[in-house]
Order: C-alpha cells, then structure tokens, then sequence
C-alpha cells in the first residue's frame, strides 16, 4: 500500500509544482519586460510540461527508460481517447466550427517522424536533436501564426469603437498585481518540487512494477501516463463546459507535439533511451491509430458528440485492459 500512497503523493506534488513554477515563470517574465506572447509560448507551453519531462529525466537517471518513452507514449494515447473522450460525454465539443487542420498536420508529422526514430532501436543524442530540430520549428511557427494574427487584430480594433477593444488575452497564471517575494516563492516551490516528486514517482512506481510483475514500460504506459495526463483531462473539461471546443483540441494536439518532440528530445540528452520491442509491435501504432482517429472532427466538420465520447473512452480503458493483461 506505501508504494501506492507515495506514488500518488509524487504525482500531486508534481502537479502542484509544476502549476506554481507556471505562475512564477510567467509573472517573473512579464515584470521582467518579455511580451506575454513570447511567454505564452514558450515559458507556459515548457511549464505545463515540466511534470512529464522530470518523470523522463529522472527515469533515465535511474536506469528505467522504459518507464521514460511508456509515460509519453501512454500521455499521448490518453491525451486522445481520454482527454477528448470524458468531456465529451459531460458536454458535446462543437469542433465543426474549429480550425485545427495545420497543427493537426504538425502533430501527425511529428508522430511519423518519432515512430521512425523508434524504429532505429534507440533514441540517442542524434534523434533528440532530430526531435529538438522540429520543436523549434513548431514554437516559430506558432509564433509566426500569433504574432500575424495579433497584428491583424490590433488593425481592426484600431478602427474600431473604443467600446468594441478588447484586451489581449493574459497568458495562463498571470497576474500584474503579484508581489516579487509571492513571484520567488512560486519559484522555489516549483523548482524544488518538481524534482523531489519525479523521484518519489518513479521510484514507487518500479517498486509497483515489480510487485505485480510487469514491467516499468507498462507502468509508464499506464500509471504514470494517466497520472500526468490529469492536468490536460481537467483543462479539457472546463473547456468543454464553457463551449471551448478549440481550447479543448488545441490543448490536446500540443501537448502531444511538446510530448515527443520536447519530453523525449530534452531527456536523450541525459541517456540513451532503447526501444523495447513491444512498441514497435503494439503502442506505437496505438498512439498513431488513436491520433488519427480524430479526422472526422479536424477535417469533416463532425462534433464530438456524447456517442463519439463513450466510445473514445471505451477503447482507452480497453486499452489499458490489454497493456496490463
């Protein structure tokens, strides 16, 4: 039962980390003069994605790589079926009106090119930089794409009303009004956590594997991906009960793409990670099969209804039922 506690008790510790050195890196950025653009870009995206990176790094550190490539292919896997799946049996995602196509694209891309560098046996420093390349392109893309769209619309307003103007949206955690020692405290809190719950995780999270048996890719698979999926599920949620449909499909998409491309290209640089057969037999083409899965609603202007959800649900939990078995 400890090895449960203390591995729950890691990954709350992670999320709760990894949520307070969001809002710290972001309010440090801003009083620091850096456009909230370029924060919400980077810093936000790379915050929101420090628990999985930490899980990664520290496995590799500690001799499980398994544990490494089975959290962020499992992530990926869950961010589809399950992400999209439980907000949308609570409320329909009206994605017919989204315009997700170009990161949709990204994302498959990136998923092509990490199954590829699976295929080679290992993921080394050559394929991190590969999957490092990629990311860059993405982030200056993306802030190619925002900083057009900004700018268009700060020529509409301009012509605006000055009643119609409105603000530009603050990035996730922002607050104009936090005092520098509550800045430094978000800080400290974020930087010592995150390291302090990846091993509390990882370590029980082994110790879980071997009491039944399977091994750390399984548990990464499973446990730890599911785990660290829950700051996307309850993003997703919220989205889903106030009518964002794109937020929730956006939210996904990204994470996935910072998944293979920043999670496992910043973790090669520690170690090598070696691919156990089992992927390149089964999971891989999983996260691939339950990407594409989302066609209809990216490209044919389909809702997520109710039924899509209990089914997408459905197929993860079964799944799960197979990994385990």
């Amino acid at each position: 039962m400890m090895p449960w506690l203390l591995s729950g008790l890691g990954l709350l510790i992670l999320l709760l980390a990894g949520d307070a050195l969001v809002k710290g890196a972001v309010n440090l950025s801003l009083r620091l003069g850096v456009p909230a653009l370029i924060v919400s870009l980077t810093i936000v995206a790379f915050g929101t994605s420090a628990p999985e990176l930490l899980i990664s790094v520290s496995a590799v550190l500690d001799g499980k790589p398994g544990l490494a490539l089975g959290n962020v292919v499992g992530s990926n896997t869950a961010n589809i079926l399950l992400v999209m799946g439980v907000p949308a049996m609570l409320a329909v995602l009206y994605t017919s009106h989204c315009n997700t196509r170009k990161t949709y694209l990204m994302m498959i891309a990136a998923t092509l090119v990490f199954i590829a560098l699976a295929f080679r046996g290992v993921f080394d420093m050559l394929a991190g930089f590969v999957l490092l390349a990629l990311l860059a392109y993405v982030l200056f893309d993306a802030f190619r794409d925002a900083h057009r769209h900004r700018k268009n619309c700060a020529l509409v307003l301009d012509c605006a009303p000055d009643d119609d103007k409105e603000e530009p949206e603050e990035p996730e955690g922002a607050d104009p009004n936090m005092p520098w020692w509550q800045i430094i405290v978000f800080l400290v809190l974020g930087l010592v956590g995150l390291p302090l719950g990846a091993s509390l995780l990882v370590d029980n999270a082994s110790i879980i594997a071997r009491s039944f048996g399977v091994s750390d890719a399984v548990i990464g698979l499973t446990l730890v991906a599911l785990g660290t999926s829950l700051p996307e599920l309850a993003t997703t949620v919220m989205a889903a009960r106030r009518g964002k449909a794109d937020v929730a499909l956006g939210n996904v998409i990204g994470s996935n793409m910072f998944n293979l491309l920043a999670i496992i290209g910043i973790t090669t640089m520690v170690g090598p990670i070696p691919v156990d057969p089992e992927f390149l037999a089964f999971d891989l083409w999983v996260m691939l099969g339950a990407s594409l899965l989302i066609i209809p609603f990216v490209f044919f202007n389909r809702d997520i209804t109710r039924r899509w959800g209990i089914v997408l649900t459905a197929l993860y939990v079964i799944y799960v039922i197979v990994v385990l078995s």
